[in-house]
């Protein structure tokens, strides 16, 4: 096992807070694996690399020799998290969320061993808890400290409702620490005050509180500083075709590049410093980012298909090695800064008309830097430039200005 300092080295890489980090150290001085919970509702289908940032972090406790417990909100997730909302969110049907786990129990697989990954549902427990074991849980906290909470607060001085279930959200991710023993948990840093819920409750019930690790929270692969979700369609979900991953990774911008590196990649820390000092020395910020789409797409396929994906994009996007029937094509948005795509694709000769775009988006026969659209309301930004395709023989490289 790693000394104390090594661990904590390790675990520090790309983390926001730890609270508090002298227990930590002092948990890891006992020379014991520790009980690292991390909680995922499962509210859509497939995860998304957003997702893994926490899931990576899992993995590098799980390569110390801790143990893993990786806990799917099945009763949670039909509650809904109510972290940043100004509106009450509406619940999922228990056939939802049971569907939705499913997919999570195989989709982690591909970062953490199966055979050292405890997967628990706290339904195992919530779902026995009756009305009077409710009442006894929800004594532990009070209404002061769940407005203390920024969302809460924020909804309760404009007078927007907050539903009496919300409160129970917090209330019953902290008691999921309990019934588990956790000695760490990790989360974003939108779960702050749910982690710190987890913290108290464990005081409560006699147990030694927890320590509380979160992770920033890793923005969308497109223009912009929102996270990453699929509700903005800024999402690279793990399970998505290679070369659309592949494509995808490619958009991210420079700077946002060095941020996905820290948070997704498991190269050393050293290399990755190497590759910003060759970039800085007037290196092709594109060759280092392919290296970043290699490692994510291998990761989730294999090394053969991320190589696969890797040719397949130079082929087509790259100048020089177009498809022979591309076209170059300007697109001038007037100075609004963005464009529908309908007159894009329309304008440039690939539809006939904006409506007939909107009919082979619905068949699936779109894609924009090779990724396939599915919002026949999507709209792109001005200063770039994109390779529009309609079907499989049809290409413009197209400048929006």
């Amino acid at each position: 096992m790693a000394s104390t300092e090594e661990a904590l080295s390790l675990i520090k890489r790309g983390a926001e807070e730890i609270l508090l980090e002298s227990e930590l150290v002092k948990k890891l001085e006992e020379g014991r694996p520790l009980r690292i919970k991390a909680g995922f509702d499962p509210t859509a289908p497939d995860l998304h690399l957003g997702h893994t940032v926490l899931i990576n972090k899992l993995r590098q406790f799980q390569e110390l020799g801790h143990e893993i417990m990786f806990l799917i909100g099945d009763f949670t997730g039909m509650i809904g998290d109510p972290t940043g909302k100004n509106t009450t969110r509406p619940p999922l049907t228990r056939k939802e969320v049971q569907a939705n786990a499913k997919t999570y129990e195989q989709q982690i697989y591909k970062i953490l061993d199966p055979e050292k990954t405890a997967v628990m549902f706290n339904s195992s427990w919530m779902g026995e808890m009756n009305a009077a074991d409710m009442v006894t849980l929800a004594a532990k906290h009070t209404v002061a400290r769940m407005l203390e909470r920024d969302d809460f607060s924020k909804r309760y001085k404009s007078g927007q409702p907050i539903a009496i279930h919300e409160f129970l959200y917090p209330l019953i991710q902290g008691y999921d620490s309990v019934v588990m023993k956790a000695d760490v948990e990790l989360g974003g840093t939108d779960q702050k005050f749910n982690l710190l819920v987890g913290r108290q409750l464990q005081e409560a019930y006699g147990q030694k509180p927890q320590v509380i690790l979160t992770m920033p929270i890793l923005e969308g692969y497109t223009r912009g500083t929102e996270k990453m979700s699929k509700s903005l369609d800024n999402y690279i979900g793990i399970t998505e075709p290679p070369g659309e991953m592949f494509g995808k990774l490619m958009r991210i911008d420079d700077e946002k590049m060095w941020r996905y590196f820290e948070l997704l990649s498991f190269r050393p820390v050293d290399e990755i410093n190497r590759f910003k000092k060759e970039v800085d020395e007037g290196g092709n910020p594109r060759d280092i980012k392919y290296l970043l789409a290699l490692e994510i797409v291998a990761r989730f396929h294999s090394e053969e298909l991320a190589q696969q994906a890797h040719n397949e994009f130079i082929a087509r996007f790259q100048k020089g090695a177009m498809p022979e029937n591309m076209r170059e094509s300007d697109f001038d948005t007037g100075g609004e800064g963005e464009a529908w795509i309908a007159p894009v694709f329309t304008a440039t000769g690939l539809t006939s008309s904006n409506s007939e775009l909107v009919r082979m988006v619905s068949s699936g026969a779109v894609r924009i830097d090779s990724e396939k659209v599915t919002d026949k309301d999507k709209k792109i930004a001005s200063g770039n430039t994109y390779v529009l395709q309609v079907g499989k023989r049809k290409f413009v490289r197209v400048t929006v200005k």
